[in-house]
């Protein structure tokens, strides 16, 4: 799992490992990763950056080696700040969040897809977001790299039809975490780590293929998208937006 050193992935790091799985942690930031492993000495811990294709390959060889085919493999890592266009210093911004939230998923998929598909089973867990379904204002590149990942992970089940490899997409809402702290507005619906961690792994076990929690965002997110562009732009020009 990647993104596991803080927020929901080191929730569900916790979640997995009490029950007994056999669980590799990936994440960038050595001190946060060290201190998870510490609490949990079972699992095997990797210091890399999944916008790293050879580093995440070694990771997956190395895990492969130890303990064979995966499960579950879940695509967490994902960053996120408000980005305005019209600023030439956050072009940098938008690469880092598409290249973390996009691109380093398919990075850490693509080396266990072939030892799962020759198990045949295993489940690809990527983790996108409500904020996928329409483009937030100050939030450009958060929206569209989640957007992208609905779309790269449909793309992807429909690859791994027949071959025992379940993909599945989770959209959640807001959830406690330092992603979420500073943010300028109200977060309805809003869950913690814990129970978002709980609901994901109900998800996985149950190998829905596409699911939005909690089930209330499941209707903001329709109704939003059932929205003409008028009156979209119309509610959402003047809301408060994520700091850059």
């Amino acid at each position: 799992m990647s993104g596991a050193s803080s927020g929901l992935g080191r929730a569900l790091a916790q979640h997995y490992t009490g029950m007994g799985a056999t669980v590799g942690l990936i994440a960038r930031r050595r001190a946060l990763l060290e201190n998870l492993s510490s609490e949990l000495p079972s699992a095997s811990a990797y210091v890399a950056d999944v916008r790293d294709t050879i580093a995440i390959q070694a990771v997956a060889r190395d895990f492969m080696q130890r303990h064979g085919c995966p499960d579950i493999v879940i695509a967490n890592a994902g960053i996120s700040r408000g980005t305005l266009t019209e600023y030439a210093e956050d072009s940098e911004v938008f690469e880092d969040i598409l290249a973390t939230n996009v691109t380093g998923m398919v990075n850490l998929f693509q080396p266990f897809i072939v030892a799962m598909r020759t198990s045949g089973r295993g489940s690809l867990v990527g983790i996108a977001s409500v904020a996928g379904y329409r483009g937030l204002p100050g939030g450009g590149a958060y929206s569209a790299s989640k957007a992208a990942a609905i779309s790269y992970l449909e793309s992807l089940r429909v690859e791994m039809y027949g071959r025992g490899v379940s993909v599945i997409t989770v959209c959640p809402g807001y959830i406690v975490t330092p992603m979420t702290a500073n943010n300028p507005f109200r977060m309805p619906f809003i869950l913690t780590a814990d129970e978002a961690a709980e609901r994901i792994a109900c998800i996985i076990r149950n190998k829905t293929l596409f699911a939005v929690i909690p089930w209330q965002m499941a209707i903001v997110a329709r109704l939003l998208k059932l929205l003409p562009d008028f009156l979209y732009d119309w509610l959402f020009a003047k809301a408060p937006r994520k700091p850059r």
